[in-house]
């Protein structure tokens, strides 16, 4: 099952709603499942409840009446998150090529959730900084209030799967051990297109992840070169807070950064970074100057 975030931009449009997707197709839930909540985290919390009524929509003929093409809406972020979690070093070959050993531990930081962008939305290159830098992920999505997971019980609080590009910000990042700041600027944490629920995801550590600028291939890997696999990152950071639906947790990138590079390639005004992930779709992202009106004083 996917569940996308939309909104048309039409006269009368009442904004920000959620869908599932069948083939090119968002069947409005909002007409569909009025009685659901209207939010992504608040859906998953519902639990068994909501899942049972989204699969009689979906396998209800009503649900083509409620139809819009894919092609004439704008696909939002799934969500808005409470955390905004990611890891750093936890691919096999990205560690190598930063000539870095391999982590004992999971090393964890914050993107802000003011960072999240649509899947298809501009990335801002910072008026601060040239080193604009991209990392491909997989991102894991939390379906369930949980603390101090076992690792045989994680599959069951994860609500699903998204694609994401954990844009990094290079001297910003590495100007202290903290990396929260470099990571965390406006628009620099897209993801979607949709949630694909975990069901959907036979393993989640056999996909392959690929990441492409200006349609030139960057990044190749797959994720079980994943050091902390998925049901690893949410034992361990269960142990130290309680995880909500909704929270994402940005698993890491593999090999093929722009830092890595000899002499470093980083992002410029008119690339497009595009992160596909095998079984969940795709996000493309053009990158733009950062735009006059994001200094302001509200």
């Amino acid at each position: 099952m996917r569940i996308a975030r939309f909104k048309l931009d039409t006269p009368g449009d009442p904004g920000p709603r959620l869908a599932l997707v069948h083939d090119d197709t968002l069947l409005d839930l909002t007409v569909l499942a009025p009685d659901l909540p209207q939010d992504l985290p608040s859906l998953l919390a519902a639990g068994s409840r909501a899942r049972e009524r989204l699969e009689a929509v979906a396998g209800s003929r009503a649900s083509e009446r409620a139809g819009i093409a894919i092609a004439e809406a704008q696909l939002l972020a799934p969500l808005r998150p409470g955390k905004c979690l990611a890891i750093g070093l936890n691919y096999r070959d990205h560690a190598e090529e930063m000539g870095t050993p391999p982590p004992r531990h999971p090393i964890v930081f914050t993107k802000q959730v003011t960072a999240v962008q649509d899947p298809f939305g501009p990335v801002h290159l910072p008026r601060v900084s040239d080193q604009l830098d991209f990392e491909g992920e997989l991102v894991c999505v939390i379906g369930r209030r949980c603390r101090h997971v076992p690792r045989d019980r994680a599959v069951d609080v994860i609500a699903g799967y998204c694609v994401g590009n954990d844009v990094s910000v290079r001297d910003w990042q590495m100007r202290t051990g903290q990396f929260t700041l470099g990571k965390s600027f406006d628009t620099h944490a897209p993801f979607g297109p949709w949630l694909v629920t975990a069901d959907a995801v036979t393993d989640p550590h056999t996909l392959a992840l690929s990441t492409r600028v200006n349609g030139e291939l960057r990044q190749s890997s797959n994720t079980s070169q994943l050091i902390f696999d998925c049901f690893d990152l949410v034992t361990h950071l269960s142990q130290a807070f309680t995880l909500e639906p909704g929270d994402l947790i940005f698993t890491g990138t593999p090999s093929g950064v722009g830092a890595a590079d000899n002499p470093p390639r980083y992002l410029h005004a008119g690339d497009r970074v595009r992160v596909e992930i095998e079984g969940i779709g795709a996000i493309d992202n053009p990158v733009i100057p950062e735009p006059d009106s994001t200094a302001f004083i509200d």
